[in-house]
């Protein structure tokens, strides 16, 4: 802020300031925004754990402090993509016939802006329900995945795949237990989630 308007507000009682700032929302249009900002925004409320990384560098580095903070080391993860097996094996994490998985490591399929949720289908998380996964969660994701609404996503996905579409199209929201659980969250399990999210825009 500018020396001169620094001046200016302290000029101004809060107050008439705050009046101000009624008045003009009233007739201006709501601020909308940008579709990265609204997401980051709904998913730490959620209470997701977000990390921006610039490079694949970065998201090795980001997933070798996650097991050093967890001490995930030496441990079992439960995993249905490749993409991910040198990545574990280089840390000495156990994917193939585990029992007790400490985390799921996965990619999604959209990322949903206004409910600051993430989207799966059968090829991230087959035919699991989403409360049956392990309670810690980690998800690499894209900025170019980032969708304003889940139609968005679905949309998305039907580009994606075509026809047939995946099975098992669901998402997880709630990363927190809620303070005054109600009916709404009757049977929902609340996750550790990780999102490690790459810049590729």
């Amino acid at each position: 802020m500018s020396i001169f308007k620094k001046f200016l507000k302290s000029l101004l009682p809060a107050q008439k300031e705050e009046e101000s700032n009624t008045e003009r929302s009233r007739y201006l249009p709501e601020q909308v925004l940008p579709v990265d900002e609204l997401f980051t925004v709904n998913f730490k409320n959620n209470g997701g754990k977000f990390l921006y990384c610039d490079a694949v560098e970065d998201l090795n580095e980001t997933f070798v402090n996650i097991l050093v903070e967890n001490d995930w080391f030496e441990k079992e993860a439960l995993t249905f993509e490749n993409q991910f097996h040198s990545l574990l094996q280089s840390n000495n994490i156990k994917f193939n016939d585990v029992e007790t998985p400490v985390f799921f490591i996965s990619t999604c399929e959209s990322l949903i802006a206004d409910e600051g949720s993430i989207l799966f289908s059968d090829k991230q998380i087959r035919d699991i329900k989403t409360n049956n996964l392990p309670q810690n969660i980690i998800i690499l994701a894209k900025t170019s995945q980032i969708t304003r609404t889940k139609s968005d996503g679905l949309r998305e996905i039907k580009k994606k795949y075509g026809s047939p579409l995946p099975s098992n199209i669901t998402a997880i929201n709630c990363f927190k237990a809620s303070v005054n659980p109600d009916f709404l969250s009757y049977g929902r399990s609340p996750k550790n989630l990780y999102l490690l999210l790459l810049e590729d825009l």
